[in-house]
This record gives C-alpha cells, structure tokens and sequence, in this order.
C-alpha cells in the first residue's frame, strides 16, 4: 500500500515573530496553500490511496474559515484517496473546532480522543487525537492489534522519547513500547525536525511541510512510503518552495553604516532562500537592526540580528557632559538593576545612542 504522510502545516500561523518583513507572514501564509496544492497534485498523478495527517494541521486560534473550504475543496479533489487525521495541540478537537462543526469530505476521517481503529481492505488504521490543547496520558500504548496478518499503521501526534524541545504535555510515548506493539508503521507529527534517516523505518515524523522560521532549516516536505507486509521503503520529498539559512557576518573592519550597506550587496545570496543576517564582531558605529533591515534591497533577507561588541567604552563616554553621556549613566545603572531584561536594556540602550549620534 502506498502513503503520503504529513504534519505540522499549521494552516494560518500568524508567523509574527519570524521576520523585519511586516508581508512576510501572509507571503507563508500563501506558500502553506500551495504546498498543499503541491501535495494533492502529487496525490493524484501517482494514485496514492492513503493520506496521514498527523496533526497540528491548523491553529486553532486563527485559523478562517476561508482557509478550511481551501482544504476541503482540495480533498474533495482526491475522493479515492482515504485521508486520515488526527489532530494536535495546535488543532485539538474542541466542540467549537472545525474538526467537529464543518462538514468535511466523505473521504475524511478525523480521529478523537479514543483510541479508534478503521479497518480497510488491505491494512488497519489505529488513531488517537487531542481534544484539548495537552494531552499527559492515551492508551496508545496499550493497543492490541487484533489482526496481525494485516498491514496496521498507527497515525496519532506525539513527543516521543520525551523530546527535549517538547513538554510532556504534549503526549508522551516511548519508542521502545511502540515499537513492541508490532506496527507495520507509525506516522507521528509534532516535532518539526524529520527524524527520517533511512528507508525501512517504522516510527516517523515528517517534520513540518513548510519551515515555520530559522529555528527549522534546511528543507521541508512530506515522506511518501510504500508498505508491505514484509518491507517498507521510504522516501523524503521537498515541498516548501524555499529555506532559512543564517549567516554570519563580521562588521569589526567596517568603520561606517555606508560601509556595511554595500557589503550587503556583494553578498552571494540564492533566490530560493530566507536568510538572517548574525552581525559579530566588535563594532565602531552604532546598528539599529530594524532601520538598518529598510536600507537594504535584497528581500531574501528578512531578519538581522545584532550580535557585536562595542569596540568603545560606554563607561568612559558616560562621562561625558553631553545629553548622550547622562544617556549612557542612566542606562548603565539600569543594566547593574536585579530582575531587568538586560537584553531589552541593551536595545534600547543602542537605539538610544543611535538617535543622538
């Protein structure tokens, strides 16, 4: 049996936090519609009868309903494909969700918070949902299957292992117990990392089908597979049309902003690609992140972060009688101040001497 399997799309993430670009998140809000265009496209070229979606395949908090007949419309494109979903803690089945008010294709099945298992000619699907934004316990790890002679696929979204990234209240499940449990495959979503490293593996997360940002480089996609009762053979296929690359960038012999704007032009930047701009090294004219973002004309670059060191010492122009050095006396006492966001501080604290340089 053939499989498309995916996770974490996170249909109508705000993407708030994720660039100095204010389109930037209705620009991804776009490319998550078209990935799953892409993906229903692939669907139907190569006649793939089975489609696991395992969770976090909206937010529950902004999702439209616009959004939703974009999705059910797509499906509805693919009738003979059985699409199976079990949501997650971005996505829970709540009374008011979607997942349990809209009328979603005849060809969709949206797993709750029991144990369920569907039974299909050639293979059982098992699946367990959220129906609240955590879940400590299931009874996952219990199952049973009740014919081992058939294929079986466990669809459900978890924190295996007791991932470090991810609290315990997101579904707990260990690996070892699922792999005692004797699936022909578990399709799991939830951590936006593929841990897929070859082509016979049972436990698998696809990662998230497009980034989310830069803390999730590298490509993103969905894992095709093809299961027997004897072999399982996987694959790994790109689907976000673009990736997050961070460089790092070292201003310390560059003297002038002047400078470092037609630096930024000799940069050799692919077209497919976000980047994040890391300034280092040590400093000898004062960065505003954000007004320094405007003044660049590459728009593959959407976020600089400054990481530099004054070359100078703020203590020895604190003491200056200038606006700037009572400016630079104040703030430092703020940075010697207990329970104060340093960061923020120092923020405020460039952007300070950055309008009265």
């Amino acid at each position: 049996m053939k499989f498309v399997h995916i996770a974490d799309m996170h249909f109508d993430m705000p993407f708030t936090l994720l660039s100095n670009r204010a389109d930037l998140g209705e620009i991804r809000r776009v490319d998550q519609r078209r990935a799953f265009q892409k993906i229903i496209e692939y669907i139907k070229e190569n006649q793939i009868p089975y489609l696991f979606i395992a969770g976090d395949f909206y937010e529950q908090e902004y999702i439209r309903e616009s959004t939703i007949n974009y999705i059910s419309n797509l499906m509805e494109q693919i009738p003979d494909t059985h699409i199976f979903i079990t949501p997650g803690n971005h996505d829970p089945y709540l009374k008011n969700s979607y997942y349990a008010t809209f009328s979603w294709p005849k060809n969709v099945t949206i797993f709750g918070g029991q144990v369920e298992k569907i039974e299909m000619p050639e293979c059982d699907i098992y699946g367990f949902g959220f129906t609240d934004f955590e879940c400590t316990n299931s009874e996952v790890e219990e199952i049973s299957i009740e014919n081992p002679e058939k294929i079986n696929i466990l669809v459900t979204h978890a924190n295996l292992d007791g991932s470090k990234v991810s609290p315990k209240s997101y579904h707990p499940l260990s690996s070892k117990k699922l792999e005692q449990l004797g699936f022909d495959y578990i399709a799991l979503g939830h951590i936006h990392k593929s841990n897929l490293e070859n082509k016979n593996q049972k436990i698998v997360y696809p990662g998230s089908t497009i980034s989310m940002g830069f803390d999730e480089l590298g490509k993103h996609g969905v894992v095709v597979g093809n299961i027997t009762k004897e072999n399982v053979e996987l694959e790994f296929i790109p689907i976000d049309e673009k990736e997050f690359e961070e460089k790092n960038v070292d201003i310390s012999e560059m003297n002038t902003l002047e400078e470092l704007l037609e630096y930024f032009q000799t940069i050799p930047l692919e077209e497919n690609k976000y980047y994040k701009i890391n300034l280092i090294g040590n400093r000898n004219f004062e960065i505003n992140p954000y007004s320094l973002y405007k003044k660049i004309e590459n728009k593959n670059i959407i976020k600089i972060k400054n990481k530099t060191n004054l070359k100078y010492s703020l203590e020895e122009m604190a003491n200056d009688t200038t606006l700037k050095g009572i400016f630079i006396t104040e703030m430092l006492k703020k940075l010697k101040e207990e329970n104060v966001d340093k960061e923020i501080i120092e923020k405020a604290l460039e952007y300070g001497l950055d309008v009265l340089s």
